[in-house]
């Protein structure tokens, strides 16, 4: 990975750039008026481009990665209007609610759980790959929805660069009321749009025994998994699975309240 900046840039983005590189201890290279493709074709290197907006990250092979709450704010407009949200529904979801999203990734479920659970919750949420944490690390603090509800709620979010089991295995028991794993699918939804950037940079981490135990002691209430309906997981676990007709994936549950 390389750092660059947009097209039109200035001073200001020059050295936003180079501070991002520092930080992330990777190279600067100056755009000199040249396309991101023409730059990767000389360096053969993934790039990350700061803009005046936004930051993306461009893969070598596959489509550009960005921030953006995208389905998030349709399913938090949904809740306001009293409509039901599956993923708050399998996580027992309210205000004051305390939850830890092991698999960031694109942040739609952590934003909609922040919106849910208000400023007397909490929402960590934990992400491996340390280029996709500091997109979205910076994508929820600067991103205006246009709603001050919607921002509010995207900046509460604790997002940790981490490795989940690690997280967990250092955790005190009962630290959250809910943890929750979103992994990357076995089997493939062609309809995602939304995923296929980041399954480039995606860690594909097989959920172990140990992870669940760790998982059930952390968590005061209940373990949530969302997973392909042909996942092979939930039976292995012995979660209990919201089956929906209709949907290419489930949640799962695994209630450790009073166990």
């Amino acid at each position: 990975m390389i750092v660059t900046t947009a097209g039109r840039t200035n001073e200001i983005m020059v050295e936003l750039a180079k501070e991002v590189a520092v930080e992330l201890e990777i190279p600067f290279v100056d755009r000199k008026k040249r396309s991101v493709l023409s730059i990767q074709e000389q360096t053969n290197e993934d790039i990350l481009v700061v803009g005046k907006n936004r930051f993306e990250i461009h893969p070598l092979h596959g489509e550009a990665l960005f921030f953006h709450p995208n389905s998030s704010m349709f399913r938090m407009k949904r809740i306001m209007k009293g409509e039901h949200d599956p993923f708050v529904q399998a996580c027992g979801l309210k205000q004051g609610s305390t939850i830890l999203d092991c698999t960031l990734g694109l942040g739609s479920d952590s934003i909609v759980a922040s919106f849910v659970v208000g400023e007397p919750g909490k929402v960590t949420s934990i992400e491996g790959n340390k280029y996709l944490y500091y997109l979205l690390k910076s994508g929820l603090k600067s991103w205006d929805t246009g709603s001050f509800v919607m921002n509010e709620a995207m900046a509460r979010i604790k997002v940790r660069h981490d490795d989940f089991e690690k997280f967990l295995a250092e955790c005190p028991s009962n630290s959250f009321d809910v943890v929750y794993f979103d992994p990357m699918f076995e089997e493939t939804i062609d309809e995602s749009e939304g995923i296929k950037g980041l399954r480039h940079f995606a860690i594909y981490s097989t959920l172990s025994v140990e992870t669940i135990e760790l998982a059930k002691k952390v968590a005061k209430q209940r373990v949530v998994l969302k997973d392909h309906w042909k996942s092979e997981t939930f039976d292995k676990y012995g979660f209990t699975v919201f089956k929906r007709k209709t949907a290419k994936f489930h949640f799962g549950v695994i209630n450790v309240e009073g166990s």
